[in-house]
C-alpha cells in the first residue's frame, strides 16, 4: 500500500559507554533532501546515517537528529607531563635556596600548576559507535514509517473514493454521449423548418451529413476508453508498496487532459457539467498525491 511522506519517529540506544537519541522527523518534498544534524564528533558517520534512511524512505524532506550522551568516564585519562612537573620542582628549589626559606614542596602544591595535567581521551572505535548508533537510527526510521503507513492507507481509501465518484461520472457522460447527437439531429431539422418557415422541404442527405460530420468532430469515445483505462491504473498503482507519487501525479496529468479534451469536444451543457465535477475531484486527488512517497 502506498505510503504517505509525512512521519515522525524517536529512536534510543546505548551501551556501557554512551547513549545515543535520534528523531526524525519527514515532510513532503519533490526530491529525497536528507538533512543530518548532529555532534562535530559524529561528523564520520553521516553519510552511513543517510545510506540507512535512504534505504527506507526514497522520498521527502527528511530532518534527522542525533545526540550523544557519554555515560561512563573510561575512556577519559588524565595525563601528567612529568618532564614539566620537574622543571616547576627546580624552579622551586631554587627559589628556597636563594630565598633561605624552608622547601615544602608537596604534592598538593605541584598540582597548582594546571598546565601539568593532560586529558586525553582513548581512540575510539568508529565500528562500535555506529553498531551503537545504527540502532537508535534504525528504531526511528522504523516509527516514521509505521506512522507514514496509516497516512498512506487513509489516503488511499481517499483516493478509491474519489475515483468511484469519477467513473460514476463517466459513466453518465458515456451514457449523454449517445443522446446528444439524436438531440443535436432534432434540433438542427426544427432550426432549418424555423427558418424555411416550412416553406421548403429538408434534404435528408444534407440533414444526414451535417449531423454525421458533428458526430465525428465531437466523437468523445476514445477520451472516454482511456479515462477508465486511467482510472484502473491508478487504482492499481496505489495498492503498490513501491515510491508512486510521481507515477501518481502523471497519471492525474492524463485524466485531467482527457477531462478537458471532452470537454472542449461537447457543447452539451449536462457533458460539461460532468466534466467540472471530475475536474473538482481530480484535483482533490491532486492534493492528495503530493503527500504520497
Amino acid at each position: 500500500m502506498i505510503k504517505s511522506m509525512t512521519g515522525f519517529g524517536r529512536g534510543e540506544s546505548s551501551d556501557n559507554k554512551r547513549r545515543f537519541t535520534v528523531e526524525i522527523r519527514a515532510i513532503n518534498h519533490k526530491y529525497n533532501d536528507i538533512i543530518v544534524k548532529k555532534p562535530k564528533t559524529l561528523n564520520y558517520l553521516e553519510e552511513r546515517i543517510k545510506k540507512t534512511v535512504k534505504e527506507k524512505m526514497s522520498r521527502g524532506r527528511i530532518e534527522i537528529f542525533v545526540s550523544m550522551e557519554n555515560i561512563s568516564d573510561e575512556d577519559v585519562f588524565v595525563k601528567p607531563d612529568v618532564l614539566l612537573a620537574k622543571s616547576y620542582k627546580s624552579a622551586l628549589d631554587v627559589l628556597a635556596d636563594e630565598l633561605n626559606i624552608n622547601n615544602d614542596v608537596t604534592i598538593s602544591s605541584i598540582m597548582r600548576f594546571q598546565d601539568i595535567f593532560r586529558i586525553e581521551k582513548a581512540e575510539e572505535d568508529e565500528e562500535e559507535i555506529w553498531l551503537c548508533l545504527s540502532i537508535a537510527v534504525k528504531n526511528a526510521i522504523n516509527e516514521v514509517l509505521h506512522m507514514r503507513t496509516v497516512e498512506g492507507e487513509k489516503l488511499a481509501e481517499d483516493i478509491v473514493n474519489r475515483s468511484n465518484i469519477i467513473k460514476a461520472y463517466v459513466k453518465e457522460i458515456e451514457k449523454f454521449s449517445d443522446e446528444v447527437i439524436i438531440e443535436y439531429k432534432t434540433k438542427l431539422r426544427d432550426r432549418i423548418k424555423e427558418l424555411l418557415d416550412n416553406v421548403c422541404e429538408i434534404d435528408e442527405n444534407k440533414l444526414a451529413n451535417e449531423v454525421a460530420f458533428y458526430a465525428d468532430r465531437s466523437n468523445i469515445t476514445e477520451e472516454i476508453v482511456r479515462l477508465y483505462s486511467h482510472i484502473e491504473q491508478l487504482l492499481n498503482t496505489i495498492k503498490s508498496d513501491k515510491s508512486v507519487g510521481r507515477k501518481l501525479d502523471f497519471i492525474i496529468q492524463e485524466m485531467n487532459r482527457e477531462a478537458n479534451t471532452i470537454g472542449s469536444k461537447s457543447a452539451d451543457i449536462k457533458i460539461t457539467n460532468l466534466v467540472v465535477e471530475i475536474k473538482s475531484e481530480l484535483e482533490k486527488i491532486r492534493e492528495q498525491v503530493q503527500n504520497i512517497e
